[in-house]
């Protein structure tokens, strides 16, 4: 079982940046690549980037330059750093942890945290 909280949501101006994290627990936690996604309203959860615990990353290609993924492995957390941040990345974010590095289907994600909401006024 893997535990995923995540974390640093909010209100922010267009063009502003933020850095949601999310903290992992459980017993094998560190054999999963862990993902953030988003999901907006009326809209399917859509991948945004992911990594594993030895720092190799792969991101969704219409996001590419301004979403910047990283771990702190000391710590048990990942990041994700957003900047130029646009209206419509309004959306709420998920942190997932799943089994095979390169995926990027919702589906193939085993554990899911509760989301966090980040809301990009213009």
């Amino acid at each position: 079982q893997v535990q995923l909280v995540e974390s640093g949501g909010g209100l922010v101006q267009a063009g502003g940046s933020l850095r949601l994290s999310c903290a992992a627990s459980g017993r094998t936690f560190g054999s999963y690549t862990m993902g953030w996604f988003r999901q907006a309203p009326g809209k399917e959860r859509e991948f945004v980037a992911a990594i594993n615990w030895s720092g190799y990353t792969y991101y969704a290609d219409s996001l590419k330059g301004r979403f910047t993924i990283s771990t702190d492995n000391a710590k048990s957390t990942i990041a994700l750093q957003i900047n130029s941040l646009k209206p419509e990345d309004t959306a709420v974010y998920y942190c997932a942890a799943g089994l095979i590095f390169g995926r990027r289907a919702p589906g193939e994600y085993n554990y899911w945290g509760q989301g966090t909401q980040v809301t990009v006024s213009s």
